[in-house]
């Protein structure tokens, strides 16, 4: 039968909210609001692959990451940023993906695919070199830097967050005008800040703290530590909490006027005004919220960072200039005299404009469509 519209196939990895997910719904939804006519689909290829079987990875990926968080980092730095620039084959993925992505393929019947997770981008960068695909590809990168599980070398197109991550791909042989500086691509409602923000005049602060969701990291000991500053307050803390309800409950029966824990935010227009409302962000170095902080021009403090890619994470965005690395103690204290330091805040600014002065100027989701089309 003939196809009428044109399709495109997104694939993420796991079902865990990650920003893998975030910002394949992103592009899917900015995508649909320009063209409706376009079918988008999204499909997680372990579960396709494996049924519930990625659940139980997905338990097995959080618990060890909490219990195990040196093994962890270990393990992803020797894998896959160790000689980040050389090239690595990774025969069990293969072994155990190959076949499901080819009847998936088939399946589907793409006009077009994106992966915003290294494992489908691998899978089809193979496939490619095999003379095997001849769909295009885009890699759509949720991190500030490249490893090297992510398929590059055939991949069509590549939407990366800086000019770091451009100069890496130029390097390794990619042309100039298959890359994209985009920025890590944020939801259409989630409205873009093109100005700096005028500077709070507020007596008392407003800082949304996110990074609660997965249940994993310390923003429980952020938390207490918080809760236990001594009065005055100058700063009112909003959480965002997500689907962990053990963290909202705990919020709420701490009764502390200071700290108003949300729960999960479905409505991206109540996520837009809230983002709005803020002097700050505290965040944990995960792609999606912090390139949604810096599309709003936010100041940006980072309390902890995961193991593996949030680490990395962490270091390219200091580079960048980009965050506050907040220390574990006195966290009122630092928070203030950054966010009362016009040159601190003003060389801040700057850096933020520099980033943003690289960004392409068409919105991803037009990107891909125009592609496509």
């Amino acid at each position: 039968m003939k196809k009428v519209a044109k399709s495109i196939l997104f694939l993420p990895f796991l079902q865990i909210p990650s920003g893998h997910h975030q910002t394949a719904n992103a592009l899917i939804d900015g995508i649909m609001r320009i063209y409706p006519h376009i079918k988008c689909e999204k499909v997680d290829i372990l579960s396709y692959s494996y049924g519930k079987i990625e659940a139980l990875v997905s338990k097995f990926y959080l618990n060890w990451i909490h219990i195990f968080p040196g093994l962890y980092n270990s393990i992803y730095q020797f894998s896959v940023y160790k000689n980040v620039e050389n090239k690595k084959r990774y025969r069990l993925y293969e072994l155990l993906f190959i076949f499901f992505m080819k009847r998936l393929l088939e399946e589907k019947q793409p006009d077009l695919i994106v992966c915003t997770h290294a494992l489908p981008a691998y899978m089809l960068n193979y496939l490619k070199e095999k003379n095997e695909l001849s769909v295009p590809v885009i890699n759509v990168y949720t991190d500030f830097f490249i490893h090297r599980f992510w398929g590059v070398e055939q991949i069509d197109y590549h939407f990366v967050p800086s000019p770091q991550m451009k100069n890496f791909l130029i390097k390794k042989g990619i042309s100039e005008e298959r890359i994209y500086i985009t920025g890590i691509p944020i939801h259409p409602k989630i409205i873009k800040q093109k100005q700096t923000p005028a500077p709070a005049n507020s007596s008392v602060l407003s800082v949304l703290i996110s990074g609660g969701n997965l249940g994993v990291g310390t923003i429980d000991d952020l938390i207490q530590k918080i809760a236990e500053a001594k009065p005055p307050q100058q700063i009112q803390f909003y959480v965002l909490c997500g689907k962990n309800k053990k963290l909202y409950n705990k919020l709420k029966d701490m009764q502390k006027s200071n700290i108003i824990p949300f729960p999960y935010i479905k409505c991206r227009d109540k996520m837009n005004g809230l983002y709005d409302q803020m002097d700050a962000i505290i965040t944990k170095p995960g792609g999606v919220t912090i390139s949604e902080s810096l599309f709003k021009r936010k100041p940006i403090f980072i309390y902890d960072a995961l193991p593996g890619q949030e680490e990395i994470n962490l270091q390219q965005l200091k580079d960048l200039g980009l965050v506050f690395h907040l220390n574990k103690h006195e966290i009122h204290q630092q928070i203030l005299s950054i966010l009362h330091d016009e040159n601190e805040l003003k060389q801040y600014q700057n850096q933020v404009a520099n980033f943003h002065s690289h960004i392409y100027c068409k919105d991803p989701s037009e990107i891909i469509a125009e592609l496509l089309m």
